[in-house]
């Protein structure tokens, strides 16, 4: 009956949970996992992409309660599609794209995700932002938050800032801060027996017992950096009682500013167990994995005041940076050069040169306006581009806490000259333009350039520079940005008709 070696412990427990409805869980176990990708919004609509998929032989399927999201067959691999490099989408379980969609982040927003590794909920957040406000994705882990800023950067989000930390590390920095907060907490993974039968053995020997501590000291950290009138998801990906409804108890009980808020109920959802308010997920009811998620509220009204300080500006130096109303270009850049100089790493004058053209090229590209040169920071070589958020108030120091990326990655100063970043590639829009590199998904040279080799261009060199000359020469000489149906995947470099390979190495197909 069953494809995973369930212990009698653990069926009896469900019997007890699910009762009469316990044969259809039983029957769902043996069925087949679900499979899903959530299209990325900040570069396709949802109809769009369904279209040139269908047109492409994707057979996709609509996730009723996800308006971007399409469930695919087993047989197909998009994950290997020139689309997924250029971030069109991210592949991910249904029921683990529902905390997300619920959370319902607005642009503006000062947002976390706690516990985001590897990033398929964040890169949600980050989408429903659509540029403006700030996200803090963070996950203790070092190398899983490495995978983290991988999928926002591949995504295209700018405004974010990734972090490996504590969460009691991040609240003492950033209480009352956030807007909106996201837990999808670490748990017993019952929820995910089906999709990953190895999950049985790590439950036997890790239960509830043992997550249960740690999921409400998460939860009581994510209270306290909760604003006035801000919202908290809680997420799992368990069907124990105690590790989702006992925790929600527990929050209530510790902090009587919390009041639970009512998820709408989409056709298959369950509410919670003496918590109608919550929302559970059962794969007998729906196309999914089991999920429990649950809405806080605190009580009173607005945004969270910058801790810890003011919430004015801070000079540009020493990792901050200052935005107000008529702070020139040329003192802005001049501030950016501070960090440089003490290290001793740059020619004060070479180095402002540097940033100079650097501005002038990322402008030139399109796509972001002018930018803000009280938003740029320049450290050890390396030019950001902050989000508005990152330049006042306790989000301006960040000393302490460990970051893996603060804003853009606009790219790096190398002897004087810039070089843009593969995260600026995937941030810039779609599109024709002078100096893009068009070629179709069924191109062979796009497969061969995501491998890092070298691309002769022939006649498509010549199309370029015909394109160049009509629409006023290219923003940069000898860069080029290779697109995918128009759609960026990194920078390559011109030589007579061959393309010097620049996709960033890391990300490149083995």
């Amino acid at each position: 009956m069953y494809t995973s070696p369930f212990s009698e412990r653990y069926i009896q427990k469900m019997k007890a949970l699910l009762g009469n409805s316990f044969a259809e869980y039983a029957a769902s176990c043996s069925q087949p996992p679900c499979f899903g990708l959530r299209v990325n919004t900040l570069k396709s609509d949802p109809d769009t992409f369904y279209n040139n998929a269908a047109k492409a032989g994707w057979k996709l399927e609509r996730i009723a309660w996800i308006p971007n999201g399409f469930y695919y067959g087993e047989e197909m691999r998009p994950g290997r599609h020139p689309w997924y490099s250029a971030g069109l989408y991210y592949l991910q379980e249904p029921s683990a794209m529902t905390p997300a969609a619920v959370l319902g982040v607005r642009p503006g927003e000062r947002v976390l995700d706690l516990c985001a590794a590897p990033g398929g909920k964040s890169t949600e957040l980050a989408a429903g932002l659509k540029g403006e406000g700030v996200l803090f994705a963070n996950d203790i882990s070092a190398s899983r938050a490495k995978a983290l800023l991988k999928n926002l950067e591949l995504f295209g989000a700018s405004n974010i800032c990734v972090l490996s930390e504590t969460p009691e590390r991040i609240s003492a920095r950033f209480p009352g801060f956030f807007d909106k907060i996201l837990v999808d907490a670490p748990c017993s993974g019952e929820g995910m027996f089906r999709r990953d039968p190895g999950m049985v053995k790590s439950y036997e020997e890790r239960g509830p017992e043992y997550y249960i501590p740690l999921q409400r000291q998460i939860l009581s950290e994510a209270v306290r950096m909760l604003a006035p009138g801000g919202r908290l998801l809680y997420s799992t990906c368990t069907f124990d009682e105690e590790e989702n409804e006992g925790c929600i108890r527990f929050a209530l009980d510790a902090f009587p500013e919390m009041r639970l808020a009512e998820i709408e109920k989409k056709d298959g959802f369950s509410p919670g167990i003496g918590m109608p308010e919550c929302v559970r997920l059962f794969p007998h009811r729906i196309r999914g994995e089991g999920h429990f998620l649950a809405l806080l509220e605190k009580a009173g009204s607005g945004t969270g005041e910058a801790a810890g300080g003011d919430g004015g500006s801070a000079p540009l130096s020493g990792g901050s940076c200052r935005a107000q109303e008529g702070f020139g270009a040329g003192r802005a850049l001049r501030g950016a050069l501070r960090t440089s100089r003490a290290d001793g790493r740059s020619g004060g004058h070479e180095a402002l040169t540097g940033v100079s053209d650097a501005l002038r090229f990322v402008e030139g590209w399109g796509g972001r306006g002018r930018l803000e040169p009280g938003r740029v920071r320049l450290e050890r070589e390396r030019l950001y581009y902050l989000p508005e958020e990152l330049c006042k108030g306790p989000a301006a120091d960040r000393g302490g806490l460990r970051y893996l990326r603060t804003g853009l990655l606009l790219g790096e100063l190398k002897r004087g000259r810039f070089e843009p970043s593969q995260a600026l590639a995937m941030a810039l829009p779609p599109g024709d333009g002078p100096g893009r590199l068009m070629l179709s998904s069924g191109d062979e040279r796009v497969i061969r350039y995501l491998k890092g080799e070298t691309v002769s261009l022939s006649e498509d060199a010549c199309v370029c520079r015909i394109q160049e000359a009509a629409r006023g020469g290219p923003p940069s000489g000898g860069w080029r940005l290779v697109c995918v149906d128009g759609f960026p995947l990194g920078w390559g470099r011109l030589h007579s008709n061959m393309l010097k390979n620049k996709y960033y190495p890391g990300w490149r197909w083995q």
